[in-house]
């Protein structure tokens, strides 16, 4: 009950992003907040994750059981109006969302997509994704993709 009660403070807390930044370093931000969010919650994540397709989405989480999420960041009206690919991510999550900044017109959002608020700092869910069934083969293959490359973010860092 805590945890509601935390979504719920954060998303009535938040300013109104500013949005005199450009698309890539709205996104940029937004994904900061979105990242801090899922990591407090205890999931690893990764930004810029590219899946078997070849798309790349802009947050892959896994949690401790090991489901992933899929969060695709959305700036702007006009960047969420071009995006016609988000589509080809949902095969590869057990739940999906979109993250837009406070202030967004959320309606325009798709019902069945969970929706995340988020700013620079932190970020809250608004609506729980739909939860989907991952087929088993891919989640493991994606699995190792998924440590793979976190391994290989952590040893570009030293």
């Amino acid at each position: 009950m805590e945890t509601g009660i935390f979504f719920v403070y954060v998303l009535f807390s938040m300013n109104l992003f500013d949005q005199s930044y450009d698309v890539p370093e709205t996104t940029r931000l937004l994904t900061r907040g979105v990242c801090k969010l899922f990591q407090d919650l205890g999931f690893g994540t990764l930004t810029e994750f590219k899946l078997a397709n070849g798309r790349r989405v802009d947050v892959m989480a896994i949690d401790r059981n090991g489901e992933f999420v899929i969060v695709e960041v959305k700036s702007t009206v006009a960047d969420y109006r071009g995006d016609r690919k988000w589509q080809e991510y949902l095969a590869f999550s057990e739940r999906f969302y979109f993250a837009v900044p406070a202030g967004f017109p959320v309606d325009m959002m798709p019902d069945d997509c969970g929706l995340i608020v988020a700013d620079p700092y932190a970020a809250a869910v608004r609506r729980e994704s739909m939860t989907r069934k991952l087929n088993t083969n891919r989640k493991r293959r994606q699995l190792i993709r998924f440590a793979l490359a976190a391994s290989s973010r952590l040893s570009h860092h030293d």
